[in-house]
């Protein structure tokens, strides 16, 4: 049986060589066949519907399952389980520059915005890793730096340069999933 990984992507479009799918494809390919890289279509930045949407994908997966989320998509999961929980075992969850809402003055969106205690309310995640490029154009490097010392237990990959949608691939992801 394949080994199942839920992608979340960015915001906005999700097109040929838009948003994260440069980053799927990579994902998708890179794995190889004992994985399923599941990405449904999120719809636009409404947390509710955004939180809708993730019930529905996770409760379609089988018992254990790989999470990774970019930009938006990462935030919106690490609210998500610190809210709902998850009824099937996470086996990894990694987030790609991913923005902590409420962090800087352009980030203040109380929709998206975690409570100060998030990281006491995440279900038992045995392998939780952060990925950030140093000057991301998009999400200040800040954001991750805020997760990772809330979330010490997190492996924090950093990277040189100005890369956010990573549409080349980020072969360390790939090489955590596989280990895990």
């Amino acid at each position: 049986m394949k080994k199942q990984v839920l992608f979340i992507h960015s915001a906005g479009p999700q097109g040929l060589r838009q948003g994260s799918s440069g980053l799927i494809a990579h994902l998708q390919d890179q794995l190889g066949e004992a994985y399923h890289v599941l990405s449904p279509g999120m719809p636009d930045s409404d947390y509710a519907l955004w939180k809708a949407q993730l019930a529905s994908e996770i409760e379609g997966l089988d018992e254990e399952v790989t999470l990774v989320g970019h930009s938006l998509g990462g935030s919106v999961l690490l609210k998500y389980l610190s809210e709902e929980g998850c009824k099937r075992t996470i086996s990894g969850l990694f987030l790609i520059a991913a923005p902590y809402w409420g962090k800087d003055g352009d980030w203040q969106n109380e929709e998206f915005a975690l409570p100060k205690s998030f990281a006491s309310k995440l279900p038992f995640i045995p392998n939780l890793f952060l990925y950030h490029s140093r000057q991301d154009p998009v999400v200040p490097f800040a954001h991750v730096q805020h997760y990772a010392k809330q979330l010490p237990q997190a492996v924090t990959r950093t990277y040189e340069g100005e890369d956010h949608y990573f549409r080349e691939g980020l072969p360390e992801l790939v090489d955590d999933i596989k280990r895990i």
